[in-house]
């Protein structure tokens, strides 16, 4: 897989106060590709960040309902991705990619 692959699967890291507490357990959440798999998930964070990644958890958040001057939308859904990390691993989001 080349970099870019690997840029259009992992989009950007979610920093909110639920993902800083599971930091603490050796897992960061990442936003992904709505058709990415957990393998290809898995090689891309591998790649990006030089790490070894233990597991893959994937959700997917459906877009909400949103009205805008009476006119019904609807967001986009999104995918998240749980990765934990093996023991003695890290990524620091601050810095990023």
């Amino acid at each position: 897989m080349n970099k870019l692959a690997a840029y259009d699967i992992v989009r950007n890291p979610v920093v909110t106060e639920k993902s800083t507490m599971a930091s603490e357990a050796n897992k960061v959440v990442f936003d992904v590709a709505i058709d990415a798999n957990k393998t290809e998930i898995k090689a891309a964070v591998e790649q990006l960040f030089s790490v070894k990644v233990k597991a893959v958890n994937t959700l997917v958040r459906k877009g909400k309902v949103k009205r805008f001057r009476g006119k019904v939308g609807v967001r986009n859904d999104v995918k998240k991705a749980i990765v934990t990390l093996v023991d003695g691993q890290s990524i620091d989001i601050s810095t990023g990619l």
